[in-house]
């Protein structure tokens, strides 16, 4: 017997979604979770971030000539995230996987929204990407990313700062400006888009403990099977 469709988005798998910002701990627990995941024996695939090799030479040229206005860089990731939701996303989720996704369409939503696009326009151009079942927001002050970030000795990006948005020519100042714009609009579709807020102040143990307590009523009564798989 296979698995009942997902009433989120129709799909045969469950889709399992993790957003916030930069050094809010998301990236950890979504592979923590993966990884248990996968331990209870359910087939699992996770999956992030990151540029198709379909438009990241075209991002990338872009960003190093400064030609990206928020509305190219806004198309250009459109088109970046289709692929990979095409190719990487919607695939396991037709063959019944748990996919777990750090970041997802709401990255978007929060990130062009606070570089100045329209957010109804946003939300029309990623309409075909389906609900997720559980969709987790981690909760962090900005100044603990900037600390992190400065910590961890990683280079701030041009356009990770906002420097684009000409909020300040010192790189730490807009990093924390334009960070403090992408907190808002996150506690802005907190709630319209029913996210888990996850306060990422607790200890990792507690709560990766609160994450897998979420995502138990969601697989009461799916199949598992085989191993966990990643689209690094």
């Amino acid at each position: 017997m296979g698995e009942a469709p997902s009433p989120a988005h129709g799909f045969p798998g469950r889709l399992f979604v993790f957003e916030g910002l930069d050094g809010s701990g998301k990236s950890t627990q979504a592979a923590l979770l993966g990884k248990w995941l996968a331990a209870q024996g359910y087939r699992v695939f996770s999956t992030e971030w990151n540029s198709s090799e379909l438009v990241s030479s075209v991002i990338k040229r872009g960003k190093k000539k400064g030609l990206l206005t928020p509305t190219t860089f806004s198309l250009l990731h459109a088109t970046d995230f289709a692929d990979r939701f095409e190719r990487r996303i919607l695939p396991p989720l037709r063959a019944g996987y748990l996919v777990v996704c750090d970041r997802y369409a709401h990255t978007a939503f929060v990130r062009d929204a606070a570089r100045g696009c329209d957010p109804a326009w946003v939300r029309t151009i990623y309409s075909f990407a389906p609900r997720p079942d559980l969709a987790f927001y981690f909760r962090v002050p900005v100044a603990t990313t900037l600390k992190r970030k400065l910590a961890s000795r990683q280079k701030i990006s041009y356009y990770e700062a906002g420097m684009d948005l000409g909020l300040s020519d010192d790189v730490a100042e807009s990093y924390e400006r334009f960070q403090s714009r992408l907190r808002r609009e996150y506690e802005r579709i907190a709630e319209a888009d029913r996210f888990t807020v996850i306060d990422s102040s607790r200890p990792v143990e507690e709560i990766q403990r609160a994450l897998r307590d979420h995502v138990r009523p969601v697989l009461e009564n799916f199949p598992t099977g085989a191993a966990l798989t990643h689209d690094g």
